[in-house]
């Protein structure tokens, strides 16, 4: 949005530092007042108030607590998921979908090469570093897969779904997505070990997040090279783990191809889900984006995206999840204004006699509303801040498995991601707290200030 007035312009372009200079004013308002060289009620009253009626004091902030603590806590997981999306994807690269697929899970592509591509194209696919003359494309197929867990609990949950991501060159692959290892080696070109019973069972590479999960299911931090996974009907042989990285990725295994289209139904015909190549640079993979749209290999149409754009779509789940975590916020609210309400409704009624005294002392009505306001505030503050650091102590660093929809609903991939705490968590949960207080302490407060002299020393 433009406008005329340049004043107007660097607001519209600016709203994050007008929300922060907005709540800085809020909360800094009831403290300035009472720094002003102004006739005012003392703070050391509303502290010995406050310390006075410590049980109903108590009550009220634990509810404020458990509100603010609640909402940081949810507050920070959307915040993971972000920052998991945003964390994925490379802007120089292009990934390839069958006409129609809105997800890489229900994508059905026949086998491709970059000799396929445009020439104008073919030109502009970057070659890999470490193995040389060899481009930057991929196939893959993506499948979920039936992790069969080892030991369940009894009467709990038997197995779970992954995603499994079969690749024709997996250490290409790990260059073009940016990942390394942290243990191990890629797949064999063979892709097959042997087991020590004789079978042989298909090699694969965990991704962090699927290694500590399935760790966590045999008394382990992390499974390691050697360690052998059941995943749908036969065992697999893990030979190597990637490092910990703020990706999807983290949350895949993968293997060879063969394999994979072997033993999940992509065998016959041999098909992928995915194309995916590295472009020189962000604009020319924009570039490839609209020459793949006219692109019909075999008179078969193709949907492309540049990968950051496709990986931000998974964020729509993201988006779903702050505006269940608006309504529920509202609720909570509702709770913490009733609480602070009831506290300061208490509060006029013992001190009815003191405010008489007060405005006979010749305290302005305004002068008792901001007493008890800040008294409410205070309240407010005390348990929203406890609220916050217990939130921070306890789930900082947590894990947790969530699902993220798929490009324009599709899908669903199954991610495991870390509670993010930041300062804009934080401070969402300070400018709650305030809010809670402000609306709850408002109606005591002016009816505190309504009440006259005389009646209130009855």
């Amino acid at each position: 949005m433009h406008f005329r007035n340049p004043l107007f312009n660097w607001i519209a372009q600016h709203p994050g530092i007008i929300f922060w200079l907005a709540f800085a004013v809020f909360l800094a308002l009831p403290i300035f007042l009472y720094i002003l060289p102004i006739k005012k009620v003392p703070l050391r009253y509303n502290l010995r108030n406050l310390q006075a009626r410590w049980v109903t004091t108590f009550v009220t902030g634990l509810v404020f607590t458990a509100v603010v603590g609640l909402l940081v806590t949810m507050l920070a997981f959307v915040k993971g998921m972000d920052r998991l999306t945003e964390g994925t994807g490379d802007e120089r690269n292009v990934i390839v979908l069958s006409d129609g697929a809105t997800d890489e899970v229900f994508s059905n592509l026949f086998p491709f090469s970059v000799k396929l591509l445009p020439d104008e194209l073919q030109r502009e696919v970057q070659v890999s570093q470490q193995f040389p003359e060899t481009p930057l494309a991929v196939q893959e197929v993506y499948v979920l897969v039936t992790h069969m867990i080892p030991n369940p609990v009894p009467g709990g949950r038997q197995r779970r779904f992954v995603q499994m991501r079969g690749i024709d060159k997996p250490a290409v692959a790990a260059e073009l997505h940016g990942i390394e290892l942290a243990y191990g080696t890629w797949p064999s070109d063979a892709g097959v070990h042997k087991l020590d019973d004789g079978d042989t069972a298909p090699e694969i590479v965990l991704g962090n997040g699927v290694a500590r999960t399935f760790g966590g299911d045999v008394g382990k931090e992390l499974l390691m090279p050697g360690d052998i996974v059941q995943l749908g009907p036969r065992r697999w042989y893990v030979v190597g783990v990637m490092k910990d990285r703020n990706s999807s990725f983290s949350s895949e295994i993968w293997a060879n191809d063969n394999p994979v289209q072997e033993n999940f139904g992509r065998s016959n015909p041999r098909s992928y889900s995915t194309y995916v190549l590295r472009a020189s640079s962000g604009e020319k993979a924009n570039l490839a984006v609209q020459l793949l749209k006219d692109f019909r290999p075999g008179e078969r149409a193709l949907v492309s995206y540049t990968e950051k754009e496709y990986y931000k779509k998974l964020s729509e789940t993201s988006q779903q999840f702050s505006g269940a975590i608006f309504f529920i916020a509202v609720v909570m609210a509702m709770g913490g204004i009733l609480g602070i309400m009831n506290t300061m409704f208490a509060a006029i009624s013992q001190r009815m006699k003191d405010i008489g005294v007060l405005r006979l002392m010749g305290y302005r009505k305004w002068q008792i509303l901001l007493s008890f306001q800040l008294e409410s505030l205070l309240i407010a503050i005390m348990g929203g801040v406890l609220g916050c650091l217990i939130a921070y102590v306890v789930f900082d660093g947590w894990t947790a498995t969530s699902v993220i929809s798929g490009a324009g609903g599709g899908g669903g991939k199954s991610v495991v991601l870390r509670l993010t705490f930041d300062a804009g968590v934080f401070f969402s949960g300070l400018i709650f707290t305030l809010i809670m207080g402000a609306i709850g302490g408002f109606i005591p407060s002016f009816n505190a200030m309504r009440l006259r002299p005389l009646e209130s020393l009855k």
